[in-house]
């Protein structure tokens, strides 16, 4: 299946550059590119594919959405998504809720790419083949009654074919490099395929006599009950498997399917993936990145400070455009700053490298100390910035303070700067028993509701309709501390009525005065 027809989208020329390169020099020659996902949806309309690749991050449509209205078009055809690490988990729900063949983070191995493609035509071709001999089984069903007196025959014709697809099938469950894993409700393992023993380094004998959830560890301690649920597709991250033959845990990621429509007794399949590699990836990016960003700092501290020198008349008398000049320099290489520390956060949060150095202190104290720093901004846009403070004075909280002043001051900032002049925010503070609430309300534009859910993911900066300046990380970064002290961040909005942003600290507040130890948490 080598001359498949391949379309290939994706808004970076240069990109789509390399990949007509590879796929020349690796003999795939019908292969169309396009630069602008409605376009490819055109010619989709109009010529059949074998197999779809397309990049996640486009300007007018991305990814996830292209490969959705192409599956309405072609549902059993292979597609691929080229993603950023960013955007792995856009790329994992893509899996269930498009069909998603396979997601390919860049940048990618060309080997891996290749065989990739070569998989995704044959797997194409082959599910081709088998719808077209499910529905010559329909024609020939509707056919029985005209045709009773030759029942036998034509009943034996079609066994035979359906006997050859099951026969394709039986070859799809033995050869996919994927284990695959047959379970009733249970988790009781029914079958399993090669790739799976080597997995789990047993054979198919000792495997089928063992339960689902013994083999399987996850950091989840239900997983049994998901198979009780009345969900037919789920999804399984941050497990492992120990194989017995090299005595390791090998990290998996298993998507289970419902394939009995008895609602009583049901059967589960489920695909594991071994994700050793994409790990280690991961890791090394993680680590690639930290270093990267720990060594621009320095030089950005020498900018600025001799951007200062100059400012300040240290080396001698600057005219006011100079002056404005460097300024400007001066504010872009601390942006920059910023966004480097921000970087440097946001991997410390993601690779369990931070230590949260927790005290008891005056939460008074704190909120005061941020919202007096605040109230000069909201003056300027002459907003009614208040605060509503239902805990005595003197009340004190285990908690990292930086790091919990950073959550705070990043909430109440975004609420002013997303109010319009002359609008209001309130910021109110109250406990229950040992837990914290703080909360920020405001009377802005509001946020959309389809927006909401990716509010807290990385880079997601304003609304589909508005989007900030920022780094797009201040909201993750408050998740993840807020997350890192047991606690939960969330929000509520309504469109032209103003949104409402809350954390909960649960068991901070602290009732032993005299309890002044430091105490050091690991992430």
């Amino acid at each position: 299946m080598k001359d498949g027809k391949i379309v290939v989208v994706d808004d970076d020329e240069t990109l789509i550059s390399t990949l007509k390169t590879l796929l020349y020099l690796e003999d795939f020659s019908n292969a169309e590119f396009f630069t602008e996902p409605e376009l490819a949806l055109e010619y989709l309309k109009d010529n059949t594919p074998d197999l779809i690749i397309s990049d996640f991050v486009m300007p007018k449509m991305n990814g996830l959405e292209f490969l959705s209205r192409a599956n309405e078009l072609y549902p059993e055809v292979s597609k691929i998504l080229l993603t950023g690490y960013a955007d792995k988990e856009n790329a994992i729900r893509a899996i269930n809720e498009v069909g998603l063949y396979k997601y390919i983070t860049k940048p990618w191995e060309n080997d891996d790419l290749i065989l990739s493609i070569k998989n995704g035509i044959e797997r194409s071709y082959l599910l081709s083949q088998l719808r077209e001999k499910i529905e010559e089984l329909e024609v020939a069903n509707a056919k029985l009654e005209d045709y009773s007196h030759n029942l036998e025959k034509l009943v034996a014709e079609r066994t035979a074919d359906l006997s050859e697809s099951n026969a394709k099938l039986e070859g799809i469950f033995l050869n996919c490099a994927d284990g695959i894993i047959l379970t009733d409700a249970e988790g009781n393992i029914e079958r399993v395929n090669q790739a799976c023993e080597n997995l789990i380094g047993l054979s198919s004998n000792h495997i089928t006599k063992q339960n689902l959830f013994k083999i399987i560890h996850s950091s989840k301690d239900n997983i049994s009950e998901l198979f009780k649920t009345e969900d037919n597709e789920f999804f399984l991250r941050d497990c492992s498997i120990h194989n017995s033959l090299s005595e390791q845990e090998i990290p998996i990621e298993i998507s289970f399917a419902c394939i009995s429509e008895d609602s009583i007794i049901r059967k589960f399949v489920g695909v594991i993936r071994n994700i050793t590699e994409q790990k280690e990836a991961d890791k090394l990016r993680d680590d690639f990145i930290a270093t990267l960003t720990h060594d621009l700092r320095t030089p950005l501290l020498a900018a600025i400070q001799s951007l200062k020198f100059f400012l300040d008349g240290s080396l001698g008398e600057i005219s006011e455009k100079q002056k404005l000049l460097l300024s400007t320099m001066k504010k872009s290489n601390e942006d920059l700053l910023g966004l480097v520390n921000a970087l440097l956060e946001v991997y410390k949060y993601d690779a369990s490298k931070l230590n949260l150095c927790k005290t008891n202190f005056c939460f008074k104290s704190l909120v005061d100390q941020a919202f007096a720093e605040l109230q000069p901004l909201a003056e300027t846009k002459k907003i009614d910035f208040s605060l509503e403070y239902e805990l005595p004075d003197e009340t004190k909280i285990n908690a990292d303070r930086s790091e919990i002043r950073r959550v705070i001051c990043n909430l109440c900032g975004n609420a002013i700067n997303y109010t319009n002049n002359n609008g209001k925010v309130t910021v109110t503070v109250k406990s229950q028993d040992n837990d914290l609430l703080f909360t920020v309300q405001d009377n802005g534009n509001g946020i959309p509701q389809e927006d909401i859910p990716s509010l807290f993911k990385r880079f997601s900066q304003g609304t589909s309709k508005k989007r900030s300046t920022g780094t797009g990380l201040g909201l993750y970064l408050s998740r993840q501390i807020v997350e890192s002290h047991n606690g939960k961040i969330w929000v509520e909005s309504k469109l032209n009525k103003g949104s409402e942003f809350s954390f909960l600290l649960t068991d901070v507040i602290v009732n032993d005065e005299n309890n002044k130890k430091i105490i050091i948490v690991n992430k």
